[in-house]
């Protein structure tokens, strides 16, 4: 199954982050990574860029707003993610509980991530996106 853990920050934790000591910060998530690829079970990891970079398209009107910046509260936003292919939620909950701990004002969010196998499968728009995958090597 795979599972994506979801790294989340307050305004404290960004703040306290701002001040840490980057090589000591890039040493400690790359050893993390480096267990999750000798374990075999990192899909994908990736941080993001400064909200603020961002933009938002809200479909709340018509046609939709495009706005520049973070949306919401910063408890909102995340700052990174990883795909991981783990055995069930406890093991991810496992994985998640060993990453690197930057203190306080830092969460990580565990969210199972569906197959194409839940969906209808004589759905025609289901069906397209099997043969991608499966053209793609996805499947």
């Amino acid at each position: 199954m795979k599972y994506m853990l979801i790294w989340r920050a307050t305004d404290e934790g960004n703040a306290a982050m701002a001040g840490a000591d980057f090589e000591k910060v890039l040493e400690s998530v790359g050893r993390y990574n480096d267990e999750l690829i000798r374990a075999g079970v990192l899909l994908a990891a990736e941080g993001l860029a400064d909200a603020e970079e961002g933009v938002v398209v809200d479909f709340e009107s018509e046609p939709p707003l495009v706005t520049d910046g973070p949306y919401g509260e910063t408890k909102e936003l995340f700052g990174g993610f990883y795909i991981l292919n783990v055995a069930s939620k406890q093991e991810a909950v496992e994985w998640a509980k060993r990453a690197p701990s930057f203190g306080a004002g830092f969460k990580t969010e565990i969210r199972r991530v569906t197959t194409i196998d839940e969906f209808p499968q004589d759905n025609e728009w289901i069906q397209k996106e099997r043969a991608w995958r499966e053209s793609t090597g996805q499947l």
